[in-house]
């Protein structure tokens, strides 16, 4: 009978090619427009993560 939690000897930790691993979740609240025009980029999480990043630079840069 197999086991209902899986075999252990299965599970492989999760490997990345980024310079760190992306561990933590963001969750924000936009309007319709704003959902519709990300979710139809190819891929809207990473067109995301580098908007966000784009901005955090821009601001880091301008205060510096």
């Amino acid at each position: 009978m197999p086991n209902p939690k899986g075999n252990p000897k299965n599970l492989q930790p999760l490997s990345t090619d980024r310079e760190q691993a992306l561990t933590k979740t963001l969750t924000i609240r936009v309007d319709e427009t704003t959902y519709q025009e990300v979710k139809s980029k190819d891929n809207p999480a990473e067109f995301c993560r580098e908007a966000i990043r784009e901005k955090l630079d821009r601001e880091k840069k301008e205060n510096s």
